[in-house]
């Protein structure tokens, strides 16, 4: 069974993520969702103290408001497996225990929301569970609604493709939706034929992605950013998959100098893989 983890903090964008799970498990065969909530024992009282509270009340109050949400959300799951789970603790500690004793396909989180372009889209929790490589990460922005996954963007730089590419995570994710995929490199340097060193990464490329029928597209700009949203609007992308690493597309995407190109394009969910 494939099973989908919602971290939640119970706020707006992570229900609209959690809307978004179910419709996805909904075209997914055999697919559940799990609603996740940790919580702290130190929470702060109206006037700013530090305040300890009981872990089992905590519990108690956690459970509750994710029995809440699931009644909430109960619509969309058409007969989905939902279940919930409550912990006490830091999210990433508990995310690696939990994903260690039971394996997650992927871990949904929202994209939390921006009321100026100056400010960073992806919101610091979510970041920092990409940058542990928990598991796959499909960041969902705030505004985004769910349609069947039939585009899918893998953004590759065509460098160690052997190495450096996420096989079985992306093998894994394109089975499960089977989108039409389109596979882009942005390089300042493309002219009107690629080099051999293109060539021969795209051939490597061909050997993971057999049985997908990849369309490759090579586009000369320098605005990276910008090529990825305008080419992932003109295939009508439903998914961008990206793989995280230093300096890489999830990284530059969401600092503050692109985060003004990148405003009009958060309709489309992210999906992160670690190579």
């Amino acid at each position: 069974m494939k099973k989908f983890l919602v971290p939640t903090d119970f706020s707006d964008t992570a229900k609209n993520a959690a809307r978004y799970a179910l419709q996805l498990a909904r075209d997914v065969v055999n697919a559940s969702v799990v609603l996740y909530n940790a919580f702290d024992a130190v929470s702060t009282g109206a006037d700013g103290t530090t305040v300890f509270s009981d872990e089992d009340a905590r519990l108690t109050i956690s459970n509750a408001a994710l029995i809440a949400m699931k009644a909430e959300l109960s619509d969309y799951a058409d007969g989905t497996d939902i279940a919930i789970l409550a912990e006490e603790g830091d999210l990433i500690d508990n995310l690696q225990k939990l994903v260690h004793h039971q394996p997650v396909d992927l871990i949904i989180m929202g994209m939390n929301g921006a009321t100026k372009l100056e400010e960073i889209f992806i919101g610091s929790t979510t970041l920092s569970v990409i940058s542990h490589n928990i598991a796959p990460v499909l960041i969902i922005p705030p505004d985004a609604t769910y349609r069947p996954i039939k585009n899918v963007v893998f953004a590759s730089d065509f460098k160690d493709v052997d190495q450096t590419t996420p096989k079985i995570e992306l093998r894994k994710f394109l089975a499960m939706v089977r989108p039409k995929l389109h596979v882009v490199n942005v390089d300042e340097d493309h002219y009107v034929e690629l080099t051999e060193h293109y060539k021969e990464e795209k051939g490597k490329l061909n050997v993971i992605l057999d049985g997908f029928e990849p369309e490759y597209a090579f586009i000369r700009m320098y605005d990276f950013v910008e090529s990825i949203n305008i080419f992932a609007e003109d295939r009508k992308a439903d998914v961008i998959i990206t793989v995280p690493r230093k300096h890489s597309f999830l990284e530059g995407i969401f600092k503050t100098s692109h985060t003004r190109k990148l405003a009009y394009h958060t309709h489309i969910p992210i999906l992160a893989l670690h190579e």
